[in-house]
């Protein structure tokens, strides 16, 4: 298996545990304040990280335009996506909300296609075709007719709340489009490293660690998504929240709660982001979100034996269509 792959099937291993931890966390804090102290605790981790590979606590060589890219990228992915994915799992859980997460493979392989002229072959709109059919049979019950014979609307077939899968849906498509938006901001930052006259296999000076520029620039890209995010969390946690204060005070009082906070920042922002990225620079961005996909296969296992939820037939049929999906998406 090549390296790119490699990374990427590590990042849907992180990805679960981040979700297992997630659930817990969202539905004991709410979704903005575990957002919040989320970006706090992985903007200690990368600075602490930056420090020492690059010598610098900061995003060091990144230029305007790379801190546009990202910032964008933060937005779409973080403020945007990870506030529908958090509200997701509150309402549907992570299990059934990973399965939406599918959706950002065919979104980035679009958007791939429009900004960065990424070849997609006639097979996508088969998978795209199938992922969809594998997450509708997922939420999806048998026909049902009201008293009068005649057919239910579309709700009173659905086994999730419309809130929640619209939620988790959007989750997904945000993910895709802000992967695409970050590989625009590391070819950025490669371009500024190499202004500086430094190439990516140069360790950068007064750097505590001698590791190569390479693997220093994702980490210093998702500084800059989640200092975007961290300000972009605030601002809605302030604004739709007047007693903002007293729901920090109560998330950070919560010992479970942050104790499965700091999981999910570890595996989600501080390795898993950094990884999916650096997993980009090594092959497509549509291959790399084929194998971030098969997260909502992974997570079936330890949902049921830690959470006691009952997982069915279908959705279990459901969840490898929509990963065999995402594959054909990409062949």
């Amino acid at each position: 298996m090549m390296i790119g792959e490699a990374i990427a099937l590590f990042v849907a291993v992180t990805w679960t545990a981040t979700a297992l931890f997630a659930e817990v966390a969202s539905k004991r804090m709410g979704s903005l304040p575990l957002n919040t102290i989320r970006m706090t605790m992985s903007l200690l981790l990368l600075a602490a990280t930056l420090w020492l590979t690059m010598g610098v606590p900061w995003p060091r060589y990144a230029d305007g335009g790379t801190w546009g890219w990202l910032a964008l990228s933060g937005v779409v992915g973080y403020v945007i996506g990870d506030y529908c994915l958090m509200q997701g799992y509150i309402i549907i859980g992570s299990r059934i909300g990973q399965l939406f997460m599918t959706l950002s493979a065919p979104t980035a392989a679009i958007t791939g296609y429009l900004l960065l002229g990424e070849q997609m072959h006639w097979l996508a709109i088969l998978g795209m075709v199938v992922t969809l059919s594998g997450i509708a049979m997922s939420i999806l019950s048998g026909e049902r007719r009201t008293e009068s014979g005649e057919r239910s609307p579309l709700s009173a077939h659905l086994t999730l709340p419309p809130r929640g899968i619209f939620y988790a849906s959007m989750a997904g498509i945000c993910q895709g489009f802000g992967l695409v938006l970050s590989k625009i901001g590391l070819e950025r930052y490669d371009a500024a490293i190499a202004a500086a006259g430094l190439n990516g296999n140069a360790v950068a000076e007064g750097a505590a660690v001698s590791l190569p520029l390479f693997l220093s620039v994702p980490f210093a890209a998702t500084m800059i998504r989640a200092s975007i995010g961290l300000v972009g969390f605030f601002v809605l946690l302030s604004v739709f929240n007047r007693d903002w204060k007293e729901k920090l005070s109560h998330a950070v009082h919560d010992r479970k709660a942050m104790w499965c906070l700091l999981g999910a920042t570890v595996f989600g922002p501080f390795i898993g982001v950094s990884a999916s990225l650096l997993a980009t620079q090594y092959t497509s961005t549509g291959i790399a979100q084929t194998l971030f996909a098969l997260t909502p296969v992974l997570i079936l296992a330890p949902s049921a034996l830690l959470f006691h939820q009952r997982v069915t037939l279908r959705e279990v049929i459901g969840a490898v269509v929509s990963v065999v999906g995402v594959c054909l998406f990409f062949i």
